[in-house]
């Protein structure tokens, strides 16, 4: 008898400053299969989408990742848009999407069939629904607190 396929799940995201939202993401992402692989926005998709430098460099937050139990493996994208020949060579069965990203789910499985990706897309819903689980809304009670 041959061996179970594993279900490879991939996620993307900052990660930039790691709280109790990425956990609860990234423990739904990996109960949608066997494997969890992340890519780490690079610094300048950073810059690109929140208009701001990022507080932890690519690397850093790679190395936090892979610290967590639920991931296995990280990769650090490229600057821009999504990559999609890393999206290929990862070769997702389910690129799970986290609850506040802004992706339409059947445009970007559309997108990637036209890259020659075969993954299901699924939106992880909340689990943890409050302003202290968002990275901006930490960093602005940081400069609240310290800054004034």
């Amino acid at each position: 008898m041959g061996e179970k396929k594993k279900i490879r799940v991939l996620v993307g995201g900052v990660f930039d400053i790691l709280h109790v939202g990425h956990i609860h993401f990234l423990k739904q992402a990996k109960e949608l299969g066997d494997e969890l692989v992340v890519i780490v926005a690079h610094d300048e998709t950073v810059r690109i989408q929140k208009r701001r430098d990022p507080i932890n460099p690519a690397e850093d937050r790679a190395e936090l990742l892979r610290a967590i139990r639920y991931v296995d493996e990280v990769y650090i994208g490229s600057p821009g848009t999504i990559d999609f020949e890393l999206v290929k060579r990862i070769n997702p069965d389910v690129i799970a999407i986290g609850p506040d990203q802004r992706f339409n789910c059947a445009k970007l499985k559309e997108e990637l069939r036209r890259h020659g990706i075969n993954a299901e897309v699924i939106r992880v819903p909340y689990l943890y629904k409050s302003d202290r689980a968002k990275t901006s809304k930490i960093i602005n009670r940081i400069i609240e607190e310290f800054c004034e």
